[in-house]
């Protein structure tokens, strides 16, 4: 069976385990990792008796500084005793910049572990490791050499220091390996990725992409809307003047009046209707004006009649701004088709980095989210963009949606 970390050297027979690399490297990982102890008490010593606010300050300031940094070091100090490389954990950085690092590195619940994971190392564990060193290591040694330099002790003495030293020095290839097994095995639990890590960078990534898409889809959406105002809809306000002029030149008698005037209806129908179409795939006037106006147009086209209420300042992004306008589109035509209601209200307004959106009604309530009249896909929609769709609609009424959109950069 391989071994791969100090606890599975444990496993070895006692030959085996006193004759391979694991105890030396044991003890390298202990070194190393009871280095800090060294400045950090001579820093106590020096200066936290006479000044123990300003040292302590000091002392919190550097570990937050350093924690990511001493992170990557353990991480690599971790391939003396654990031959499984541990992953870093943290996200990778899409933009340069200190301040979008910290914005990002805070974060992370992987950043929090470091910051605990190097306070204490540097408190606890670095002198548990020098302990460790000290029984197992140092003093057999200085037990086994005695005899060289301290000749005038009692033999006797001098016998159970040598023997005492014998013994440590047995026990400590097992001693000093199982130690820094569970020191390695502490900072991979720490350390190291766990499935809520990642499952936060899936969701961050798939917000992204969400993100991308929406725009993407919005972009093309602009693009039909400008293709069909500026060739279709062109074409067809071309034939309906000619067809009109055509019917001033055919007498009323003539045979070919009546499918003249037919002719000219359909395709003032059909201008009509293809208007509509640009406006349901993107209106002109919210590219144009912005949302302010679009709110207002949708008002003066609904068949109940709605006070409008809109307090921005400047444009929104794109696709909170189409989102918000099919928003109060499908709300305006449900409140006509189903509402009977009198009166209804459209207030639009940022309050700190957030749209909100609201329509109201005084009709009879009872709207359902779940009830097919296309509330269910509005939450979708506002969810693609980051925001949420509440509705309270009790029966009797009145009705109140609210839409709210994050991230506006004022």
């Amino acid at each position: 069976m391989p071994v791969s970390t100090a606890l599975d050297a444990l496993s070895l027979p006692p030959m085996q385990l006193v004759s391979s690399s694991w105890p030396w490297r044991a003890v390298l990982y202990l070194t190393v990792g009871a280095l800090p102890g060294g400045p950090a008490i001579v820093l106590l010593m020096r200066y936290g008796i006479e000044e123990p606010l300003p040292v302590l300050l000091a002392a919190v300031s550097t570990l937050v500084a350093g924690t990511i940094v001493f992170g990557r070091l353990e991480r690599w100090r971790l391939r003396l005793v654990d031959n499984v490389p541990l992953p870093d954990a943290h996200r990778p950085l899409h933009r340069r910049g200190w301040r979008h690092t910290l914005r990002v590195r805070l974060r992370e619940q992987v950043t929090w572990r470091e910051i605990g994971f190097t306070g204490i190392s540097t408190i606890v564990l670095c002198w548990l490791d020098a302990v460790v060193l000290a029984c197992m290591v140092g003093y057999p040694t200085v037990a086994l050499l005695s005899p060289l330099h301290e000749r005038d002790r009692p033999p006797l003495a001098m016998l159970v220091s040598v023997g005492m030293g014998v013994g440590l020095l047995a026990a400590a290839p097992y001693v000093v390996t199982a130690w820094a097994g569970a020191r390695a095995a502490m900072a991979r639990a720490l350390l190291g990725p766990r499935e809520s890590d990642r499952l936060g960078e899936r969701l961050v990534e798939v917000t992204r992409s969400r993100a991308r898409l929406v725009d993407a889809f919005e972009g093309e959406r602009r693009r039909i809307e400008r293709d069909l105002h500026d060739g279709a809809q062109q074409r067809l306000v071309a034939l309906n003047v000619y067809l009109g002029l055509a019917r001033l030149e055919v007498p009323a008698g003539s045979p070919a009046h009546d499918p003249l005037v037919k002719a000219h209806e359909l395709a003032q129908r059909a201008l009509s209707e293809l208007r509509e179409l640009i406006r349901g795939v993107h209106p002109p006037v919210l590219t144009d004006r912005g949302l302010a106006a679009a709110l207002h147009d949708l008002a003066g086209r609904s068949p109940v009649p709605v006070d409008v209420d809109v307090r921005l300042t400047g444009r929104l992004p794109p696709s909170m701004e189409v989102t918000a306008y099919f928003v109060v589109g499908e709300a305006l035509t449900n409140i006509a088709r189903h509402s009977r209601a009198g009166r209804a209200a459209v207030t639009a307004g940022l309050h700190g980095d957030r749209l909100i959106l609201r329509i109201s009604d005084d009709g009879v309530g009872g709207a359902d989210q779940q009830a097919g009249t296309g509330l269910a896909g509005l939450a979708d929609r506002v969810a693609a963009v980051g925001g949420t769709l509440s509705l309270f609609s009790p029966p009797g009424g009145p009705t109140l949606m609210q839409a709210e959109f994050p991230g506006v950069v004022r």
